[in-house]
């Protein structure tokens, strides 16, 4: 072994100070972010909810009126409110992540007004008789709901309303079908993709 190693030289020294300070600059920056951001998003929940919205769209697509079309959207997203809700609730048992205070408020806040204002346009255009706007209607108020949730939760949140926008802007120039299929994509697919992505990096 060489003499000449020991003691280290300080340009030995500086790199090894440098790596370790930006070591530390990541974790304290990653602690503050957990902190102020609702981190209880569901990730296992978001991949069942996906599962039953393709289901979902696989049977409202076999339906010869809006009314049977509109009922099993209806219902799924009853369960899609269940699985959603349920999932949180443990999540946040799970972190010890408040729901009711600080980033989950915030959260809420940012997430159901855009949920409430699609419920409440949804019966107006069906009472209307007009199907064609509602889902673009539901996915881009999703979209919106997520893009402002997203701004007390973690990173990925944001980029998921992001593209539930641009499909939800597909489905306002499609067909009925292809608007049924864009439900398929944004609910079940983007749900399930995330959901996947949120449960391997930030627990399930």
């Amino acid at each position: 072994m060489s003499v000449s190693s020991f003691p280290p030289s300080k340009s030995q020294e500086v790199p090894a100070l440098h790596e370790h300070a930006i070591e530390n600059i990541r974790y304290i920056r990653d602690t503050m972010e957990r902190a102020s951001a609702f981190t209880a998003v569901p990730g296992w929940g978001g991949v069942a909810m996906g599962l039953t919205a393709v289901v979902a769209a696989n049977l409202a697509s076999r339906q010869a009126s809006l009314a049977g079309w509109l009922k099993i959207w209806m219902i799924e997203a009853g369960i899609a409110a269940i699985i959603g809700v349920y999932s949180v609730i443990q999540k946040t048992k799970r972190s010890q992540v408040s729901l009711f205070a600080g980033p989950g408020r915030h959260f809420a806040f940012g997430f159901l007004p855009p949920l409430l204002v699609a419920a409440l346009f949804t019966l107006v255009f069906y009472q209307a008789g007009l199907a064609q706007p509602i889902p673009a209607l539901w996915l881009l108020l999703y979209g919106i709901g997520l893009l402002a949730a997203g701004s007390f939760s973690v990173r990925i949140v944001p980029l998921m309303g992001l593209l539930f926008l641009l499909i939800g802007i597909i489905a306002l120039f499609s067909s009925s079908a292809q608007a049924n299929t864009c439900l398929a994509v944004g609910f079940g697919g983007l749900h399930i993709s995330f959901g996947l992505l949120i449960a391997r990096r930030y627990g399930g």
